[in-house]
């Protein structure tokens, strides 16, 4: 079994008196897909700023690569690639120089137009950002997470906004990119989402634990048929079913 390439333990936060974050801890292993589950508001976001360093945990403590990211924050980001939820661009900047940009910041950066083509941005190079359409514009941020050559990915709610044949295009690459020895570190409220990608999930709710194991562990120990009816079970919700 290969060794974790990220560790969290007892992991605690919280923000005007409410606890977001609630004593989670969990390994994440080199080479796997794994998917931290939740309602909006269950604290998911929370959770990966917390293992980048972003934020400060009330409790608990983080390690990504063996490393603490608040310490050692640009080594950690020179092997991590990360796509945030809401990522903002400079005004008037294309495809290709936003892509440009971010491949100035490693040594030995992916080929950038190869990766567009993958995720079906190839023949918007010229275009600005900012007339993306809303698809185009959440695929980006991957793209530009993946430039780095990185050795993890985060990928929070990659694909929020884009249609079905989108989604499944985004997944096809992600396999790709597993296949190559990428980890994935994802969230997604789409559970065949995660029952197509992932090895591992782990489901929290209100910033608590609730489950955590392959796919097939997780569907087994709720007596549900796939893994939406169980993640609705195992939210208290299977009766709404």
């Amino acid at each position: 079994m290969k060794e974790p390439c990220i560790r969290a333990r007892n992991l605690t936060k919280s923000f005007g008196g409410r606890r977001v974050v609630d004593d989670l801890s969990f390994d994440v292993r080199a080479g796997e897909v794994f998917a931290l589950l939740g309602h909006n508001g269950a604290g998911k976001s929370t959770t990966i700023d917390l293992i980048l360093g972003l934020k400060t945990p009330d409790g608990g403590r983080t390690e990504i690569l063996g490393m603490d990211a608040a310490k050692r924050r640009k080594q950690v980001f020179e092997r991590v690639g990360v796509q945030l939820q809401h990522t903002q661009y400079q005004n008037n900047i294309t495809v290709e120089e936003a892509c440009i940009e971010y491949a100035s910041l490693y040594a030995a950066p992916a080929d950038y137009p190869q990766l567009l083509e993958q995720f079906g941005l190839g023949t918007l190079r010229k275009n600005f950002v900012s007339k993306l359409s809303g698809g185009e514009r959440q695929k980006l941020p991957v793209v530009l997470a993946l430039i780095g050559n990185p050795e993890i990915v985060f990928l929070d709610e990659l694909t929020t906004g884009l249609d079905v044949a989108a989604r499944r295009e985004v997944w096809r690459t992600l396999k790709q990119l597993k296949e190559q020895g990428l980890t994935i570190f994802l969230t997604t409220h789409y559970m065949e989402e995660a029952e197509a990608l992932c090895d591992r999930v782990f489901i929290i709710k209100s910033g608590k634990k609730v489950m955590e194991g392959t796919i097939d562990e997780v569907i087994a120990a709720s007596g549900q048929k796939n893994l939406e009816d169980a993640y609705l079970f195992f939210m208290g919700e299977e009766e709404l079913l």
